[in-house]
């Protein structure tokens, strides 16, 4: 089972039963409950449900511990698993079993001491207030001092009595100080180089400690483990030697979990009391935060502690101790269960056991081949059908010239130029193509979009780009280099045969340059290699810098224009074909021909563009100013402006730039009445455009939230906006799917906040939909005579198409705190109103270090503790719970695969290439895995 999650669902197990309506102390009678769990590849077991089982599938687990080697009952198996013959199966599933067992068993344990120690609480609490009544007023100090420390002390009691083996592996993999994958000598080999580089007369000094361990980001957090450490061994200097060096570092590594919580423990106890006040609390807090770059968190810190110590302190003590700490790490997967992953079925086991199969050489061959096949057929049948039209087009002309008496003196050199001339015509004008965005939106919408990949577009616009670039080598580098050098040097017999072509006098190479064809060639090759140098992804980019003024050659301005020099390029290429040296009959200078439809047709879309712009005027409603340098701009919506979630639209402001349109995902939904767009500063253009939305902005007032914003009661004017739109996309695709995996990082979350809000109006249509059915129903019901219902049923609407979408998971990943105000109302929306869990939202975090460094730890309690009482992440501000690092992408497509089998799912991607590629493997990885099919697009720009 190496490589996979082991996973078991719905087995029956004895247990005693704890219900809401028992004493948690009656234990007389003993039921069954139905225990699911998720095994997982570290031996670490998630807890799915616990539920009250039918009493027909009780098992009497005594005869299958004593007769292990018999066929089990079949009460006590899923319903979807079937038992073969193979005895390895048989063992596997036994050995599930039985560990099963034990975990239900042990949780059971742990229900009811949690139950008994709710139920003793209050029992002590009503005995406590009744004996200090009773009492003396002297009698009564003391039995109030003494009433919670016997309290605490009962519960530390069950606290030690409550550390299972699970919760202590489950602690060794917390609380690291050191995140290196490294083994332990090489580790030290690298601290001990550091530590020679650092060091000053044989001793480490205090502020290169986080230097040399390797905590260099989080070098607070590193000065107090130091100071943590030398209180430990009553150190007084604040430099230590190598030899107290490896005692530091020897401590900061141990696996004992003890070791490593003692540590954090004394981090937070400066005094050395043995106890931690909601002082010591606040500071630690304070302390993770500035680790892992929540500004926020520290802001708030002393309410998170005050939680941390209510939850910690019930008897009102004043201080917590190390095993409350203990406590509540081990404990705070409880806490957050309300976030917990994908439930698992039984047919999980089956479908990974299915993936254990092996499979020969050549069905592997085979099945890659025809999933290449199915993935790329669409690209492979139009770069096929591209090609052979080149080939065929190159082919003609070559041996059409190989007939011409310029071929006896020219040679090869001049069919291979004519060849290669007559494929650059043909891709100078299907180059237009794929940029002509309106012509390609509504193709989308066809059914040419079966056999055509449109959302490939500018993939292919880059690929005829290259094949022109090959062609221009081919041209010009044979005129230039073989044929021209050959004429000029040939004898004046063999010049006659071309004296009518270049004229009674042999010209020199000076001569055939000064031409026409040779001057409009010449510029037309200089303008094409400025745009094309521009237009590569390293100067689009800005990926290579130059000093000023030379900086203005990179970005995207220096590629939007220096494009619009092929306006240029097409009117020397169509007087280029005008002044032939070998063609004379004007029916034979096909140039114009190419271009003909396909300029046009560019042409007039630009024209619509800038009619369409005028028309679509919009009025700028909110404008706000979030933290990560994204401004958001809502503005009213056209009556003629209809769009699918996903689409784009391009912007101008005349205030920063009359020429410049940028686009930008559209960020609201087709049923709302307002257009939204999310602008991130990222170049030249963005940042001026926050710049002048800046200025209009009113500062943030008391009481409110601290964004920059503005609004229709705005007393400075606000620019004015021009847009042009709407263009498809592929996330516009989203509805073919049965589930959806949206990942979006940083701003490129945007195209999916519109599907999600899409979503979630069409789950609250349906759900309106189905009240109104619901109430014609009754109404039908009631009515009297045949007559009546005829009439009612002709006057009820059709019914609408069903959405053929099930389920949406979106996992966002960014590395600001802050980018989450971007959308929290929406995520918090989503929150509220579904109510079916159609849509599971996932925050990622990665500039918080992943969940088990000690650097994080007190995070991850406050926030687990926090949500559990009032139902708000602490990072996110959101109901959505904010994980840490980066996700397992392999386990999020395995859960996936284990809740939606045989299901359609529409992966959709925004954002950096390296994921990209990622994710495009994993979804060929899962297609091999069985009947589920992953579809892969990502957004290109």
């Amino acid at each position: 089972m190496r490589g996979h999650e082991r996973r078991w669902a719905s087995d029956t197990v004895p247990g005693k039963e704890i219900s809401a309506g028992s004493s948690p102390g009656n234990e007389g009678e003993e039921e069954l409950v139905e225990v699911t769990l998720d095994f997982q590849d570290d031996d670490t077991i998630v807890l799915r449900s616990v539920e009250p089982a039918a009493a027909s599938s009780s098992v009497d687990l005594d005869h299958h511990h004593a007769s292990s080697s018999s066929t089990p009952p079949s009460g006590s198996r899923s319903p979807t698993i079937r038992r073969t013959s193979s005895n390895r199966l048989r063992q596997f599933s036994q050995e599930l079993k039985l560990e099963a067992v034990a975990r239900a068993r042990h949780f059971s344990h742990e229900l009811k001491a949690e139950l008994r120690r709710f139920s003793w609480s209050h029992t002590t609490a009503a005995r406590t207030l009744n004996n200090a009544s009773s009492s003396s007023s002297s009698g009564a100090a003391t039995s109030n001092n003494e009433g919670p420390l016997a309290a605490r002390a009962l519960r530390r009691k069950r606290a030690q009595m409550d550390r299972t083996r699970s919760g202590a592996q489950k602690a060794l993999r917390g609380l690291r100080f050191m995140s290196t994958t490294t083994n332990t000598v090489d580790a030290w080999n690298q601290i001990l180089n550091k530590f020679e580089k650092l060091s000053r007369d044989g001793f480490l000094h205090r502020a290169d400690f986080a230097q040399c361990i390797g905590m260099k980001d989080s070098k607070e957090f590193a000065l107090e483990v130091f100071d943590a450490l030398s209180r430990r061994r009553r150190l007084k200097s604040a430099k230590i030697s190598k030899e107290e060096l490896y005692e530091f570092w020897s401590q900061i590594t141990d696996q004992s979990f003890d070791s490593r919580l003692q540590i954090f423990f004394d981090m937070v106890d400066k005094n050395e009391d043995g106890r931690i006040t909601e002082t010591e609390v606040k500071e630690i807090i304070m302390l993770s935060a500035s680790a892992n770059k929540l500004s926020r968190l520290k802001e708030e810190a002393e309410e998170y502690a005050a939680l941390i110590m209510e939850e910690l302190d019930p008897e009102r003590l004043g201080y917590i101790e190390l095993w409350q700490l203990e406590t509540l790490l081990l404990q705070k997967d409880t806490y957050m269960n309300y976030s917990q992953a994908l439930s698992y079925t039984s047919q999980a086991l089956s479908q990974n056991l299915q993936g254990l199969r092996k499979k020969s050489r050549i069905r592997k061959l085979s099945s890659k081949l025809v999933y290449y096949l199915d993935e790329n057929w669409k690209r492979m049948w139009v770069l096929g059908v591209w090609t052979g039209i080149m080939g065929g087009l190159f082919f003609w002309k070559f041996f059409q010239y190989k007939n011409r008496a310029a071929f006896h003196i020219m040679g090869y050199c001049l069919l291979t130029a004519k060849g290669a001339a007559e494929t650059l015509k043909f891709n100078m004008a299907l180059v237009l193509l794929p940029v002509c965005r309106n012509t390609i939106t509504y193709l989308r919408s066809t059914t040419l979009a079966r056999l055509i990949p449109f959302d490939d577009n500018i993939n292919f616009h880059k690929t005829v780009a290259a094949a022109i670039v090959v062609g221009v080598l081919l041209h010009a580098g044979n005129h230039l280099a073989c044929d021209f050098p050959r004429l000029i040097s040939s004898p004046q017999s063999e010049y006659q045969l071309v004296k009518d072509d270049f004229g009674d006098n042999k010209p020199t190479y000076l001569d055939l340059l000064r031409g026409p064809e040779g001057i409009t060639g010449i510029l037309m090759v200089l303008l094409m290699a400025i745009a094309f140098t521009l237009a590569t992804h390293w100067l689009r980019r800005s990926l290579v810098k130059f000093p000023k003024p030379f900086d203005r050659l990179t970005g995207f301005n220096a590629f939007w224009y220096s494009h619009h020099l092929f306006l240029l390029v097409y009117i020397l290429l169509v007087i280029h074909g005008i002044f032939l040296y070998l063609e004379h009959r004007w029916y034979l200078k096909t140039t114009w021909m190419y271009l003909g439809v396909p300029v046009l047709l560019y042409a007039g879309e630009r024209t619509l563009r800038a009619f369409r712009s005028g028309y679509y005027s919009v009025r700028l409603l909110k404008v706000a100013i979030y933290p990560g340098n994204v401004l958001t701009l809502q503005m009213s919506k056209p009556a003629a402006f209809r769009y699918k979630s996903g689409q784009y639209m391009f912007v101008q402001c005349p205030a920063v730039s009359p020429f410049e349109w940028h686009p930008f995902s559209i960020t609201s939904a087709p049923g709302d009445d307002f257009l939204s767009i999310h602008v991130r500063q990222l170049g030249d253009w963005t940042q001026e455009l926050k710049r002048v939305f800046s200025e209009a902005c009113e500062p943030p007032v008391a009481g409110k939230s601290g964004l920059l914003r503005a609004d229709e009661t705005t007393k400075k004017s606000l620019p004015k906006l021009l847009i042009d739109g709407p263009y498809g996309a592929p996330a516009q695709d989203y509805q073919n799917y049965d589930v959806l995996l949206l990942v979006g990082l940083g701003i490129g979350a945007t195209p999916f906040i519109s599907i999600l809000k899409d979503l979630l109006n069409n789950i609250i249509k349906t759900e309106e939909q189905a009240d109104s059915n619901s109430d014609l129903s009754r109404t039908t019901d009631q009515s009297v005579g045949t007559r009546d219902s005829c009439s009612i049923s002709k006057a009820s609407p059709k019914r609408k198409k069903t959405l053929k979408t099930t389920n949406a998971y979106f996992y966002w990943v960014t590395r600001e705190q802050g980018s989450f105000d971007w959308f929290k109302g929406v995520m918090n929306e989503v929150a509220d109103l579904d109510n079916r869990g159609v849509i599971e939202m996932h925050n990622y975090l990665t500039s918080v270090y992943e969940e088990g460094d000690a650097r994080s730890a007190l995070i991850t309690m406050v926030q687990a503790l926090n949500h559990a009482k009032n139902g708000v992440d602490i990072v996110s501000g959101t109901k959505v719970r904010t994980h840490f690092a980066r996700p397992n992408w392999k386990k999020v497509f395995s859960r996936v695969c284990s809740k939606h089998p045989n299901a359609k799912i529409g992966v959709f991607y925004c954002g950096a290439p390296v994921l990209a590629k990622e994710l495009s493997k994993l979804c060929h990885e899962y297609n091999h895995k069985g009947s589920i099919r992953f579809e892969f697009h990502k957004e290109h720009f």
